[in-house]
C-alpha cells in the first residue's frame, strides 16, 4: 500500500502560480511512477502530468505544457507539480497519483494508476 497526502492548494488569480506536493507513505516511493491529474466540476478527470520512477522522463497534457512542471525528490518521498500562469481554467481537485507505469503510452492514464490521495483544491479567480 501507498499512501498519498496532497496539499499546497488554494485561491489565486489568474496569472499567479502554485506550488502542489504529494507526500507518500508506505511502500518505496521511488518504485513507483508518479502521475497528477485534475477533474473540475461536472468534468471528468484528466491527465495533467507524470514523472518516472527515477525522474528522468515528464510527460504533460498539452494544455498545460510550459506552464507546469512536474518534479520529485525520493529522499523525501514527495512529487510537486509547480503550476505558473495559471488561468480560471486550471481550477480543479488535483490528484496524485502513483502506479507502476513504464510505457510512455501509459503514463496519462488514470487506469494504469493504482493508488490515490484524496485530492486538493486549486481555484483561479479571473
Amino acid at each position: 500500500q501507498v499512501q498519498l497526502v496532497e496539499s499546497g492548494g488554494g485561491l489565486v488569480q489568474a496569472g499567479a502560480s502554485l506550488r502542489l506536493s504529494c507526500a507518500a507513505s508506505g511502500r518505496t516511493f521511488s518504485n513507483y511512477a508518479m502521475g497528477w491529474f485534475r477533474q473540475a466540476p461536472g468534468k471528468e478527470r484528466e491527465f495533467v502530468a507524470a514523472i518516472s520512477w527515477s525522474g528522468t522522463r515528464t510527460y504533460y497534457a498539452d494544455s498545460v505544457k510550459g506552464r507546469f512542471t512536474i518534479s520529485r525528490d525520493n529522499a523525501k518521498n514527495t512529487v510537486y507539480l509547480q503550476m505558473n500562469s495559471l488561468k480560471p481554467e486550471d481550477t480543479a481537485v488535483y490528484y496524485c497519483a502513483a502506479g507502476r507505469v513504464s510505457y510512455p503510452n501509459n503514463y496519462g492514464l488514470a487506469s494504469k494508476y493504482d493508488y490515490w490521495g484524496q485530492g486538493t483544491q486549486g481555484t483561479v479567480s479571473s
